[in-house]
């Protein structure tokens, strides 16, 4: 075997060796909307938390490894209808007095393909933490787009104590969605 034979491989592992790991991009929010919908008595309402934030590391080739914070300031809530928004509030429900911020973290997404991914990220609200699923579509670009739905169960966090316990009144599922247009951190 010529030196060559030999060099060759050597040289194709140093190579690789040298050439960069992909890296994740990091994003802050650049806009967005958290929303919320859920029924109360059968009639449906659709809530927003517009001082919601959001942060994320987020490579696509190595989704395992992204890493995606929200900060949801509860006092926010604003479903357009003021009694239920001052009710939203009260210890019965948010109890913003002593939980102002819901925090959803999540470190790895999976693959569903075609841009899809799921965070088993978790919820903390009201001092509970649990795991809730986010579903996610990914759009790239100079400024990537993340939207995503995911399923809450309220009672599973406290939120409805008392008489508003019964899921004949509100139901214990609630649909969560999100859609935030990111920019490169700085």
């Amino acid at each position: 075997m010529s030196i060559r034979n030999h060099f060759l491989p050597l040289a194709l592992a140093g190579a690789l060796a040298a050439a960069p790991a992909a890296a994740a991009a990091d994003y802050v929010q650049s806009s967005g909307a958290l929303s919320f919908a859920s029924e109360y008595q059968g009639e449906t309402f659709v809530g927003l938390f517009p001082d919601f934030r959001t942060t994320l590391s987020f490579d696509p080739a190595a989704p395992q490894d992204a890493k995606l914070e929200v900060s949801i300031p509860l006092a926010t809530a604003d479903t357009k209808n003021g009694d239920r928004d001052s009710t939203l509030e009260t210890a019965d429900f948010f109890n913003v007095a002593k939980f102002a911020t819901a925090r959803y973290t999540a470190a790895g997404f999976r693959s569903l393909g075609d841009n899809r991914y799921v965070a088993d990220g978790t919820l903390e609200l009201r001092g509970v933490k649990k795991t809730v699923p986010l579903t996610i579509t990914w759009t790239p670009g100079d400024r990537p787009v993340l939207s995503g739905k995911a399923t809450v169960k309220r009672l599973d966090f406290g939120v409805g104590a008392g008489d508003w316990s019964d899921v004949s009144i509100i139901p214990d599922e609630v649909a969560v969605s999100t859609k935030v247009t990111f920019a490169p951190a700085r």
